[in-house]
């Protein structure tokens, strides 16, 4: 009896630590979607998934255990259940049509509102590849507010000058930046603890950063990648810098517990699992909200 007693104790004493305890994930899972392959919206040249696929990604959903996940290239909640156990998530994506939408699976039991989209982020939204809204919500959880924007900026530009380049990608993710960093002002003004998640498309690395300087200049942030190369199909040469990215500013700077950024890595190596899982790993960190 007294070990049972000792054991009650133990559990009651861990669960407030574990409540305490919000995990954050950013998954870009390409091109989720259910819409046959000869949808005319789709690719030409898109390696369809098997039923198979799916099961892969859903274990793998399973194992990152995040109690929330920003998401990618997912077209709608419909294609987000088939990875996500609707039962145990609520979805929320932003309200356009598009199939790479942005989005989020957040732990049912976890208080969750939908703000309205990012809609700037779109620099061209009656194209028919759009360049994608930013999917914005508030969580609570053990007491504390927590706002999040999940994000897919504009590719072709991963290093170098944005300002200075004439190319149209870089001209694009520059105004994109600039949407992000009056996104994060307002926050700061707000006072609010938030966090952008998602593929920003950049290796932000680079001390000189155009990016990274412009979004800091909005308000101080913490950004999780920094520092650290992404084993996500790594190579023999080893990891690759970062594009997906966690940022994290206000007082949830002071959340994060260091050390925490991890990848789940895919166990299938052949190539072609590449475009039929997503050239995306799950990137994911924790934060201690006690």
């Amino acid at each position: 009896m007294p070990s049972l007693l000792l054991a009650l104790l133990l559990l009651l004493l861990a669960a407030p630590l574990q409540a305490a305890e919000l995990k954050l994930a950013t998954w870009n899972i390409a091109w989720l979607t259910l819409r046959p392959a000869t949808d005319e919206l789709l690719p030409r040249n898109l390696t369809p998934r098997q039923p198979g696929d799916f099961a892969r990604l859903a274990d793998y959903a399973r194992r990152l255990d995040a109690h929330v996940v920003a998401l990618q290239e997912v077209d709608g909640a419909e294609a987000a259940a088939r990875v996500f156990d609707p039962r145990e998530h609520q979805f929320f994506f932003t309200r356009e049509n598009d199939i790479q939408r942005t989005g989020f699976a957040v732990r049912r039991g976890i208080t969750a509102t939908q703000n309205e989209d990012l809609a700037a982020l779109d620099l061209a939204p009656e194209a028919r590849f759009s360049q994608r809204r930013g999917a914005d919500i508030t969580i609570e959880a053990n007491g504390r507010r927590l706002r999040l924007l999940s994000i897919h900026l504009n590719a072709g530009c991963r290093e170098g000058p944005m300002q200075a380049s004439r190319s149209r990608e870089c001209e694009n993710l520059l105004r994109q930046s600039e949407v992000l960093a009056r996104w994060i002002a307002e926050r700061r003004r707000e006072g609010a603890a938030f966090a952008i998640l998602g593929d920003f498309n950049r290796r932000m690395d680079h001390p000189r950063d155009e990016m990274s300087a412009l979004l800091a200049a909005a308000a101080p942030l913490a950004r999780a990648t920094e520092g650290a190369s992404n084993p996500c199909w790594a190579d023999a040469r080893g990891g690759r810098p970062f594009i997906d990215h966690i940022l994290l500013g206000g007082p949830a700077r002071d959340w994060l517990q260091r050390g925490s950024l991890r990848v789940m890595v895919y166990a299938e190596r052949e190539p072609a699992f590449r475009d039929r899982l997503s050239d995306h790993c799950p990137v994911s960190v924790r934060l201690r909200l006690s």
